[in-house]
């Protein structure tokens, strides 16, 4: 007997996916749909849309924002690791120079 048409894949390892494998099957019905002139207006004008000038902007903002959200999160973690570097020189100092605070001193003991 000949196989039908239609792939039977496994289910998707995670959710992810499991998406990722839907707008894939959207995105290639929209495009059969559009080449063969059977799409629907609201097909047309959302990739009509995707199209333009401000989404491309829009979309390239989104990614320069992203960037700098990770940048400033990166500066944040450097920024702590920096203040604990410098508050165990400190401490290091303090003992070296005999000037601990009372709570170390006893904790040598």
């Amino acid at each position: 007997m000949a196989r039908t048409a239609t792939k039977q894949k496994r289910p998707a390892p995670t959710p992810e996916i499991a998406e990722q494998r839907c707008i894939d099957a959207s995105f290639a019905l929209a495009l059969s749909q559009l080449e063969d002139g059977s799409a629907s207006p609201s097909v047309i004008t959302h990739f009509l849309k995707m199209g333009t000038e401000k989404t491309r902007l829009e979309r390239e903002k989104l990614e320069k924002e992203t960037a700098l959200l990770k940048t400033r999160e990166h500066a944040i973690r450097s920024a702590e690791q920096t203040e604990k570097i410098y508050s165990d020189a400190v401490q290091a100092m303090k003992l070296y120079t005999g000037h601990a605070d009372d709570e170390d001193e006893d904790d040598d003991y």
